[in-house]
């Protein structure tokens, strides 16, 4: 005889716990860093870096005429408590009115 399976056995348990991992690009220029952006996925964190780093190749000679430094671009790990409070997203070419923020 076939067993039944208990009514407990389709359950799925939500938590209602807030995700707390997110996922950064981070824009480094010398020593200076700076959160770039924030996803939720790994993928969408690298797909951003990626448009960034072709956003340089394409503003190059810019880059070169304004004596601006190029950041560099990783994706990392991030906490939610790692976020500055006052966080803004930071603009592809990673500076804005002269100044790397």
């Amino acid at each position: 005889m076939p067993r039944q399976s208990s009514s407990m056995d389709g359950i799925i348990t939500l938590s209602s716990v807030r995700e707390d991992r997110f996922w950064a690009v981070v824009a480094s220029v010398g020593r200076n860093r700076r959160i770039a952006e924030i996803f939720s996925s790994k993928e969408a964190a690298l797909a951003d870096r990626a448009w960034r780093e072709s956003q340089l190749r394409a503003y190059a000679a810019f880059l070169r005429s304004s004596r601006q430094p190029p950041p560099n671009y990783t994706v990392e790990a991030m906490k939610r408590a790692d976020i500055p409070k006052s966080w803004r997203p930071l603009p592809a070419l990673g500076f804005l009115r002269g100044q790397f923020i």
